[in-house]
């Protein structure tokens, strides 16, 4: 079984931990319809509406 015949330094160990350590990348565009933030791809929470139709039919709020 290999073994290393040194002794890894922190510096060398954190670099290749640290790629762990970044946020994930999240993208929030705004809806075309109301412009509340939604991420894309999906349909709008606020009002219900992707790809130029309405999805979903949700209530109005009061």
């Amino acid at each position: 079984m290999a073994v290393p015949k040194r002794r890894k330094s922190k510096a060398r160990r954190d670099t290749r931990r640290a790629q762990n350590m970044k946020p994930p990348h999240v993208a929030v565009q705004a809806c075309p319809r109301c412009q509340e933030p939604k991420f894309p791809h999906r349909v709008c929470g606020n009002c219900g509406y992707y790809g130029g139709k309405d999805v979903l039919f949700l209530e109005a709020k009061a």
